[in-house]
C-alpha cells in the first residue's frame, strides 16, 4: 500500500493493529541486538529488582510499535524521525501473549516536503499506555 501526500489530512486515523508479544520473542530480540539484560528473560532477576515479571526491551517495544506506520505508508524507508518516551514496561506473561495495541494519528502535515507527523499510542490493555509523546515523521508519495 501507498499512501499518496495527497490523500491524508491532519486527523487521518492509520489502521490500528495488535502485536502479540511472547517471551520468545524477547530471545530473539536480545540475539539480534545483544541485549542479554536478565530482567528481559530471568522471571527472579526480574523479580529482584522490583518488576512483576520480566520485561520486553524498550526499543523492541518502539521498533514493533512504528510497524502500524511502516505497514500505514508501505516502507520503512519512509520514515524520517521517530521519537517516543518509554512511559511503562510491557510485562511479559509466561503462559500467554502479551498484547500490544498500537494506534496512530497524523497529527501534522508539511506540503513544503510532503511529509506528516503521526502520534502514535501504544498500551497493553487493561494496564497503561507504554508509549508516550510517540512521533513518526515521514515521507509520503506524491
Amino acid at each position: 500500500m501507498t499512501v499518496r501526500f495527497a490523500d491524508v489530512s491532519v486527523g487521518t486515523a492509520l489502521p490500528s493493529q495488535t502485536f502479540p508479544l511472547e517471551r520468545a520473542d524477547l530471545v530473539r530480540y536480545a540475539g539480534a541486538s545483544g541485549d542479554f539484560n536478565p530482567i528481559h528473560w530471568d522471571e527472579r532477576t526480574a523479580k529482584a529488582v522490583g518488576l512483576p515479571d520480566i520485561i520486553a526491551h524498550g526499543m523492541l517495544t518502539m521498533a514493533v510499535a512504528v510497524r502500524v506506520v511502516t505497514d500505514w505508508v508501505g516502507d520503512p524507508g519512509a520514515v524520517l524521525d521517530y521519537k517516543v518516551r518509554f512511559s511503562k514496561p510491557v510485562v511479559i506473561a509466561a503462559d500467554e501473549p502479551t498484547p500490544l495495541e498500537v494506534s496512530g494519528v497524523v497529527r501534522a502535515v508539511d506540503p513544503s516536503d510532503q511529509t506528516a507527523e503521526i502520534q502514535l499510542t501504544a498500551s497493553v490493555p487493561g494496564h497503561a499506555t507504554v508509549l508516550t509523546k510517540a512521533r513518526v515523521r515521514v515521507r509520503l508519495a506524491s
